[in-house]
């Protein structure tokens, strides 16, 4: 017989109530039920747990020593169940339910949709690997996620979803110490990186193959390490690493945020939800009226035009490649002129950049 939790439950609701009748009870159980629940428990560990009393069962010291273990798991268990519960209702009750890759818009695209459908609370769901929200969107978890697919590895879409391109080239800039030699350059070339080593998150889908592909093309081959994205940028900071990162990275202390000389390294950002004939999705009572995924779609360019305008570095490379975001601000594109070199003359340290 091998012990699971609801045997252990039992046993500290014996110990707890002194009394096999009430244990039962409060287990809603029999009391014969229970008993035998307990000589089969006491058959398997070879000894007694309880020893039957006037005043009730008592722990053995066999019990006692069982009990002192058992309690922390049962007492952890109950936890976990309640949080699982707590975050099933919450889930239930958001609408829109929608996921991210992990981008600054999210937040402006949260308040957009709270102020489009009032009386909702949108739903989000973080994660790093599109595919794996694919998935949850393709199995009715989420209504709609925004991801982004890496260059030349395009991302698994599973039959019966739809997408809509939010940007076909949103370019990876370069985080570097601030006391970097190159970070006095308002652009970095890759090659010139190329002996630094490189923190790559694992956790994202395409990252680390897009930076060895780009580095590939140049006939190079960087030192790469993996970690988790805060820790990077925390060994960024010290110097000990570099990263590339989304052109809307916020400023941090001790880290430069450069654009990439050329653009090596590229995403492009999607929107995907499930197919609709008419391209709507039920809403939940109170809600005033169906998810639009045109609409959708709007509260989250608006969202990420916000934030990317307030990003000098990007703001500068959007005027700069005439990108369809620039009709969201009336921002007539700049004339044609010749491309600048690659050897950009040095500028002070606190050159634009990053925001």
């Amino acid at each position: 017989m091998n012990l699971e939790v609801k045997h252990l439950r039992a046993l500290c609701a014996i110990a707890d109530n002194g009394s096999l009748r009430k244990a039962a009870r409060e287990l809603g159980m029999t009391q014969p039920s229970l008993t035998t629940q307990l000589r089969r428990i006491e058959k398997a560990l070879g000894g007694r747990l309880f020893s039957r009393e006037v005043t009730g069962s008592r722990p053995t010291p066999l019990g006692q020593c069982l009990l002192s273990r058992a309690r922390p798991i049962v007492a952890e268990m109950s936890a976990l169940i309640s949080q699982v519960q707590r975050e099933a209702d919450q889930k239930a009750s958001a609408w829109p339910r929608v996921g991210s890759t992990g981008n600054r818009a999210v937040a402006g695209w949260l308040r957009n949709l709270r102020e489009r459908y009032p009386g909702t609370q949108p739903g989000i769901h973080v994660d790093l690997s599109a595919s794996t929200l694919l998935t949850m969107v393709a199995g009715g978890q989420l209504d709609a996620a925004f991801v982004h697919e890496a260059e030349g590895f395009p991302l698994n879409v599973p039959t019966g979803l739809d997408r809509r391109v939010l940007l076909a080239r949103e370019p990876q800039f370069v985080a570097l110490a601030d006391s970097h030699p190159l970070a006095i350059h308002p652009q970095v070339n890759l090659e010139d990186l190329a002996a630094a080593q490189w923190m790559i998150d694992p956790a994202t889908d395409g990252g680390g193959a897009g930076l060895r592909r780009a580095f590939t093309a140049l006939g190079l081959n960087p030192r790469v390490v993996y970690g988790d994205y805060a820790t990077a940028m925390e060994l960024v900071a010290s110097g000990e690493v570099v990263t590339h990162c989304q052109p809307t990275e916020r400023p941090r202390q001790g880290v430069a945020i450069r654009p990439l000389h050329g653009d090596p390294l590229t995403v492009r950002l999607l929107l995907v939800w499930p197919k609709e004939e008419a391209g709507h999705h039920a809403a939940p009572p109170g809600a005033t009226g169906p998810l639009d995924i045109g609409a959708l779609f709007d509260d989250l360019e608006d969202a990420y035009s916000e934030i990317a305008w307030d990003c000098r570095a990007y703001r500068e490379w959007l005027v700069h490649n005439e990108s369809p975001l620039l009709r969201l601000h009336k921002v007539r594109p700049p004339d044609p002129g010749p491309v600048s070199d690659s050897r950009v003359p040095p500028t002070p340290r606190n050159a634009p950049g990053g925001c």
